[in-house]
């Protein structure tokens, strides 16, 4: 059912060659010393990952879903905050070529599908969390503008952007009263907070974004007033199916390390290999993953035919696959012994990095609640 066709083999062929080359001998690197590498990330969009998919009129590859997954496990597996960081770029072009006038997607996604323009998708906000229905930046018509106000949270790639898609809210109508708005980097009045300090993800940027009395054209509302919530909720749909790619990239770097460093380390009178206990733990491993890659498959063949369980499937998914991907890198650090937990080997890397993947999109709490009101509302 998920045998790769002749296109997808040499798809996955080039990103892998590309990711290799150009992000994997720099990883550690970047992450070490808190460097966005957008030169990199401006190659990467040659290669046609910056608008994956998004159709070709305007300059993105038009590709599918299904081939989505596959690109995104193998930029992860050179580096899960690069490959993270990149989904996000990609959901914000799709919105516009999705949602967008004419106008929006000739003038925006060029350089966007090309990367040499970057994009941060702005939902989140301070005290909101999960709750996103419940956002009180605001957007007041005024005359030919659109005034905004507030703050958002835990912004990727923030302050390096030059286009934020803003949700914002127009109405006090709860989620109804929602609306998506283009925001680009020069605006006056848009400022963004000190970079964060976190646990992963550390070679992209994440930071608060302010808006005060930013005045934007009309004509940059994207889709209708009161289209933003479901705009946001269908970008993340895909959204979640690359992170759960992301995930299950770099858990089977981690099982790949695991496995090579077993075959080569002799305890006990012989290689670790002799331990039935540990190889256990990378049938396990490998066990987990493959399960989780052929539900994201299956999930991302329901959203490209716009199936009517395709949200469930990608809930499930994302739930799956980011608890895989995060298990295998874990339980690689414990195979490695010391060794694991030293920055050189990039194992705890991998495990600061998909951590996160378990929280954003999303939490992993968030997709049970999907799955199960789907069934009891049934």
């Amino acid at each position: 059912m998920f045998e790769l066709n002749e296109e997808q083999r040499e798809l996955v062929e080039a990103v892998r060659d590309f990711a290799a080359e150009k992000i994997a001998p720099h990883a550690l690197e970047w992450d070490e010393k808190e460097h966005f590498p957008v030169d990199v990330l401006a190659e990467a969009g040659e290669l046609g990952v910056g608008g994956i998919y998004v159709s070709e009129e305007h300059g993105g590859s038009g590709l599918t879903r299904s081939d989505a997954v596959l690109i995104f496990e193998e930029l992860s597996k050179a580096c899960p905050t690069i490959a993270a960081y990149i989904s996000i770029h990609n959901m914000v072009v799709w919105m516009i070529d999705s949602y967008g006038t004419n106008e929006q997607r000739s003038t925006w996604i060029p350089m966007m599908a090309a990367m040499s323009d970057l994009g941060s998708y702005c939902l989140t906000e301070p005290g909101v969390g999960s709750d996103a229905a419940a956002l009180s930046t605001s957007a007041v018509l005024d005359g030919d503008e659109y005034v905004l106000n507030g703050a958002k949270q835990f912004i990727s790639g923030a302050g390096s952007s030059a286009l934020y898609l803003v949700m914002a809210r127009t109405a006090n109508t709860g989620a109804k009263g929602i609306s998506a708005f283009l925001v680009p980097a020069d605006t006056p009045g848009l400022s963004f907070g000190p970079k964060e300090k976190k646990m992963g993800w550390n070679a992209q940027p994440t930071r608060q974004v302010f808006m005060q009395d930013v005045r934007i054209p009309a004509s940059n509302l994207l889709g209708a007033e009161g289209q933003g919530f479901s705009i946001a909720m269908s970008g993340l749909n895909g959204g979640r199916l690359n992170i759960g790619a992301c995930s299950i990239g770099g858990g089977q770097l981690a099982l790949e390390k695991s496995v090579a460093y077993l075959k080569e380390r002799e305890a006990f009178g012989g290689p670790l290999t002799r331990q039935e206990a540990l190889v256990f733990k990378l049938a396990d491993m490998d066990m987990e993953l493959e399960a989780a890659r052929s539900l994201l498959r299956r999930a991302a063949a329901a959203l490209d035919a716009k199936a009517p369980d395709a949200v469930r499937l990608c809930a499930m998914a994302k739930r799956v696959a980011t608890d895989a991907g995060f298990n295998a890198a874990n339980t690689a650090i414990q195979l490695h012994g010391g060794y694991g937990y030293l920055s050189e080997y990039g194992l705890e890397k991998i495990v600061r990095d998909l951590r996160v993947h378990q929280i954003l999109e999303g939490t992993n709490e968030i997709m049970q609640l999907i799955v199960g009101r789907g069934l009891i509302e049934s």
